[in-house]
């Protein structure tokens, strides 16, 4: 199972990034998938979390409204477009599945708002 990030990147305030997570080693139909993310001398949180069929999401509420998070799973990637970006989302992103009772995370994807 391998859960790889892409997207990251330096952005201005207001600005937007549209971060993507692919996943191999098995097929994401059938998972809950969630984002998390992780700043500076801070705690991981969660960001978003997404159903497999996409019927049911949730978020944080520090990005209700701003962030969207979808999934392929034809092509076995889920996405989170990020807009309205803030310093104070500055962090590393990580994709998660829990998959036969083990939890998985990516390497994480950069994301740092500033100007």
């Amino acid at each position: 199972v391998q859960l790889v990030e892409s997207g990251g990147g330096l952005v201005q305030p207001g600005g937007s990034l549209r971060l993507s997570c692919a996943a191999s080693g098995f097929t994401l139909r059938g998972y809950w998938m969630s984002w998390y993310r992780q700043g500076l001398e801070k705690e991981r949180e969660l960001v978003a979390g997404i159903s497999y069929t996409g019927s049911f999401i949730n978020y944080a509420e520090s990005v209700k409204g701003r962030f969207t998070i979808s999934r392929d799973n034809a092509k076995n990637t889920v996405y989170l477009q990020m807009n309205s970006l803030k310093p104070e989302d500055t962090a590393v992103y990580y994709c998660n599945v829990r998959y036969g009772g083990t939890e998985y995370w990516g390497q994480g994807t950069l994301v740092t708002v500033s100007s």
